[in-house]
């Protein structure tokens, strides 16, 4: 087989694929908030993490590519707000205009493209695992990942944790115990969807949706994670720090 060189965004540098299990590539790329039409900067990376899995299903691998959308998300709600429809009504029009336009660009269906709403229990799994880890904590209604708590916090974007806090624009929530604490889950507000968990109603924090789904469909490690530029800090960087702090398993091999 054909030797592949790929550039591993955690190690910034280009490094031979080899994956998990011969012949297999797991792939797990961040899609879409399905809150409008997707423009020509959303569409760059799309058509770049079709070539790649083309070209891996050409080299012979047989390729599990999982692209998901992100169907509840702040700017979903307050879009379907302002126009009076419910986020499910949102979320169901846009992803039928994604497959129109990624149709048209040539850009192949992915093996499975799993919607965040369709995985809440999973998410609910992921977090009551981090409580139970001593890596999440509960403070009034929501519930945050203490990055303090996760020793490798920054690996991925290769800063460390003090130069992290002290270049964080991030505005002061007395419900934290560290400014750099994220959420996973958000305790439910009035005009807000809700599910229900052992913290009350909400909805779960955006960077969990993508460890769920990548956990779910590829396995508690996976071959390749992809996605824009813009999203290594904090999506991604959040991304790992609640699977591997989940898990107690590497979560990608090539970022």
């Amino acid at each position: 087989m054909i030797t592949l060189k790929i550039y591993n965004s955690k190690t910034r540098q280009k490094e031979e694929f080899i994956p998990i299990n011969n012949g297999v590539a797991n792939i797990y790329s961040c899609g879409p908030t399905v809150y409008n039409y997707f423009h020509i900067g959303n569409a760059r990376p799309f058509i770049v993490f079709d070539v790649l899995r083309r070209y891996l299903e050409k080299l012979g691998y047989k390729v599990n590519f999982v692209q998901n959308f992100t169907d509840i998300d702040d700017k979903m709600i307050k879009r379907a707000n302002e126009e009076g429809i419910s986020v499910k009504e949102l979320g169901d029009r846009f992803i039928n205009e994604y497959f129109i336009d990624a149709d048209a660009l040539g850009i192949m269906r992915a093996t499975k493209h799993p919607r965040a709403t369709e995985h809440i229990g999973d998410m609910i799994k992921l977090i009551v695992k981090l409580i139970n880890n001593g890596a999440a904590y509960q403070s009034g209604n929501d519930v945050y990942f203490s990055v303090k708590d996760f020793p490798n916090y920054g690996c991925l974007c290769g800063q460390n944790l003090d130069d992290l806090e002290s270049g964080a624009r991030i505005d002061i929530d007395s419900n934290k115990r560290n400014p750099l604490d994220f959420v996973l889950w958000k305790g439910h507000k009035e005009g807000e969807p809700g599910w229900n968990s052992p913290w009350g109603m909400g909805r779960p924090g955006w960077h969990l949706e993508c460890s769920a789904m990548a956990i779910k469909y590829l396995g508690e490690t996976i071959d390749i994670h992809c996605g824009g530029k813009d999203l290594l800090f904090p999506h991604h960087e959040n991304e790992t720090a609640q699977s591997e702090a989940a898990t107690g398993k590497p979560f990608v091999h090539y970022w």
